[in-house]
C-alpha cells in the first residue's frame, strides 16, 4: 500500500478518531484519520487495555468513491 511507518505513526499521534469500535475482539478498536504528505489515511488500532500497547489492524488509503469528500462518513452504495 505504499505506506510508511513513520506516516502511520503520524495518524496515531496527530490523527483523528471517525469511528469506534468498542465491541472487537480481543481488544477494542477505532478507526483514525490524517491526512499525511497530502494524502488521507485510514488506520484501525486496537489498544490492549492492560498495557496500553497500540495494535495496528489494517491501514488504507480511502477510496474518494467509497467515503465522503473530508473521508470520515463511507458513502451509501445509492449515493455514490
Amino acid at each position: 500500500r505504499r505506506v510508511e511507518k513513520n506516516e502511520v505513526r503520524a495518524v496515531i499521534n496527530t490523527g483523528q478518531i471517525i469511528a469506534e469500535y468498542p465491541n472487537d475482539n480481543p481488544f477494542p478498536s477505532c478507526l483514525m484519520l490524517a491526512t499525511v504528505r497530502g494524502r488521507p489515511l485510514h488506520v484501525v488500532v486496537a489498544v490492549a487495555n492492560k498495557n496500553r500497547r497500540c495494535h495496528i489492524v489494517t491501514i488504507y488509503v480511502p477510496d474518494p468513491a467509497k467515503w465522503s469528500d473530508d473521508f470520515k462518513t463511507r458513502r451509501r452504495p445509492w449515493n455514490v
